[in-house]
């Protein structure tokens, strides 16, 4: 048994993450939808700019935090 604690990435860049490329998905799925290839590539370019958060996030201290022993 090890003392350390799973969260299972459960950190504010994560969450920031998946909230930014949910409604990323939203956006383009609308935007399919709706034939606005504009609002479609609106959404592409939040996917890209999700990931982009996340990992400024992550390196700011806000993401996992990585156990040395």
């Amino acid at each position: 048994m090890t003392d350390q604690h799973e969260d299972h990435g459960s950190t504010p860049a994560a969450w920031t993450t998946v909230v930014i490329v949910v409604v990323a998905f939203i956006v383009a799925t609308l935007g399919l939808i709706l034939g606005n290839w504009p609002l479609f590539w609106v959404g592409v370019g939040m996917v890209v700019l999700g990931g982009v958060v996340g990992k400024v996030m992550a390196m700011m201290g806000l993401g996992k935090k990585t156990v040395t022993a």
